[in-house]
């Protein structure tokens, strides 16, 4: 099955009312099997579902992975939503290869999006997972320091407990050197998962991925966006909500989740962000007993 062609966008902006969302890439991964991320795949699924195969499916049922920020300017405010896999972290394990001993200029193309770290006055994680967590630190000799030093972190207390006690190699060694530094420079906040940053922006609780995962819902001047966090890592799971991702720590809420944000979100107008997929902004259309994410281009910035 073929993909259409296009070209890596490192930096794209949208608007929504007076705020600028912009989407500033870390790296791109090659195909991943479909049926290999999502539990109970059904090649079918691409059938009935014609325009995720034909803009989000690459040769041999696979899916890229894209790994981005979105960067926010409300008023005077510079917040981040997730921070990707970091620089030089040593991760051992399942899947290590993606995030272990990375070396990409994300902080240079941060900057040159309008995003310097030393700007960012919250960082905001949907969830503690190892690749929405990676650039909350870089390496300063031998320590873990915070990129951005002038921010306060925002984690959602119930994934900040849950994660705290894991012991898995990969989530241990990302909690470690991402997570648990912050706590210690007492830049931390602790939240619940409908929490209030601003007039503008708000989490929202979307949980199953992870205990106390939440996407993050932006509003202003009568529009409105929403950035899914891993609620969704692949549109099909828009189409398709029962499609599960092998990384859900329940399932069966993740799916009941999913459905629920379809039906709040289907032809409202809303632009919803995916965190791991491109073309990145669309809108939910209801197409018979499915729906289809249409694209909503943005403007292309500095990469």
């Amino acid at each position: 099955m073929n993909v259409r062609s296009r070209p890596t966008i490192r930096g794209v902006r949208w608007s929504v009312g007076d705020i600028t969302i912009t989407r500033v890439e870390e790296q791109v991964t090659g195909g991943i099997p479909l049926g290999a991320f999502l539990l109970d795949f059904d090649s079918g699924d691409l059938e009935r579902h014609r325009w995720v195969a034909e803009r989000f499916v690459g040769e041999g049922e696979t899916m890229p992975l894209s790994f981005h920020t979105f960067a926010l300017a409300v008023g005077d405010r510079r917040i981040l939503v997730d921070t990707g896999c970091g620089n030089h972290k040593p991760r051992t394990g399942i899947g290590a290869d993606l995030f272990n001993g990375l070396d990409t200029p994300f902080l240079d193309r941060l900057t040159a999006a309008g995003f310097a770290p030393e700007s960012i006055d919250t960082v905001v994680c949907t969830h503690l997972h190892v690749d929405h967590v990676g650039w909350n630190t870089r390496l300063e000799g031998d320590r873990w320091v915070p990129t951005f030093p002038n921010a306060r972190y925002v984690f959602v207390d119930r994934d900040f407990e849950h994660w705290a006690r894991q012991d898995e190699e990969m989530h241990a060694a990302s909690f470690a050197d991402s997570v648990r530094p912050i706590a210690e420079a007492g830049l931390a906040d602790l939240v619940p998962r409908d929490h209030v940053l601003c007039d503008e922006v708000r989490l929202e609780p979307t949980p199953g991925h992870t205990p106390g995962h939440a996407s993050v819902r932006i509003t202003s001047g009568g529009a409105s966006a929403v950035i899914t966090g891993d609620m969704v890592h692949h549109p099909l799971q828009l189409a398709a909500p029962e499609r599960s991702s092998f990384a859900d720590t329940d399932p069966v809420l993740a799916t009941a989740t999913r459905r629920e944000f379809v039906d709040r979100y289907a032809d409202s107008g809303t632009l919803v962000f995916g965190t791991h997929f491109s073309p990145t902004g669309g809108q939910l259309h209801r197409d018979g007993t499915s729906v289809v994410l249409s694209d909503v281009p943005g403007a292309e910035v500095a990469p």
